[in-house]
């Protein structure tokens, strides 16, 4: 049996460029998703389209591929590490973090479901085919617990939790490195200002009211 002492070190840099280029180099009308279902996906397109739209001051989460993002994140195992198992207090406190009994996984897969039988039950179609206006007042009616799930059959999840796990993976894959599929050739961080995985900043530890004149660059060594 193979192991992991079997393969060579000097090409693991090179594993890693491969995957790397693999992800960041994905156009999102050619992407297929590994996480999502083809109905989950429009969702998701739709959704983050609608969270960081393209019409803001910086470039939008279709742009720079954060759908992308969530799906490699889902299907490689996010939420792997937290602590799943019981007590779950119906009413916890802010201190004692995350306390749900459903994986990210299965938040999303419930958390779609319901969102797409709440639009039909209250639009006649899918999230996705509503009009602009309609998508922000179900967002945000998920986002203010507004749209009870236990009433739709999922009791053990609240439409606020599916709200601000959609948004804050949005969020991570808006601004995280490109390696791992989203901020697609940087947009993200050239908006920002953000110089990203550059070496040192040691002449510029004394320089203040001074923009910081070079882009960003990505793990990988790209530039943009």
């Amino acid at each position: 049996m193979a192991t992991a002492a079997a393969v060579p070190i000097a090409s693991i840099p090179l594993v890693r460029q491969a995957h790397a280029d693999g992800l960041e180099n994905v156009q999102l009308s050619q992407y297929q998703p590994v996480f999502f279902s083809a109905p989950e996906w429009q969702f998701i397109l739709a959704a983050c389209d609608h969270l960081i739209p393209a019409e803001g001051r910086g470039p939008g989460a279709l742009e720079t591929n954060v759908p992308v993002f969530i799906d490699q994140q889902l299907h490689n195992g996010l939420g792997d590490d937290v602590y799943m198992d019981g007590p779950h207090p119906e009413n916890p406190a802010p201190t004692l973090g995350f306390q749900g009994t459903l994986t990210p996984q299965q938040n999303y897969r419930a958390g779609i479901k319901l969102s797409q039988q709440h639009a039909r039950q209250k639009y006649g179609k899918p999230f996705e085919q509503l009009a602009d206006a309609d998508k922000d007042a179900l967002l945000t009616a998920l986002q203010k617990n507004e749209i009870s799930f236990a009433e739709l059959g999922e009791p053990a999840l609240k439409a606020s939790s599916f709200f601000n796990q959609l948004l804050g993976d949005a969020k991570n894959g808006y601004l995280a490195d490109p390696m791992y599929g989203g901020n697609k050739d940087m947009k993200a961080w050239v908006a920002i200002g953000f110089p990203g995985a550059r070496a040192a900043y040691t002449e510029w530890v004394d320089t203040h009211n001074v923009k910081y004149p070079l882009g960003p660059v990505s793990v990988s060594g790209k530039r943009a």
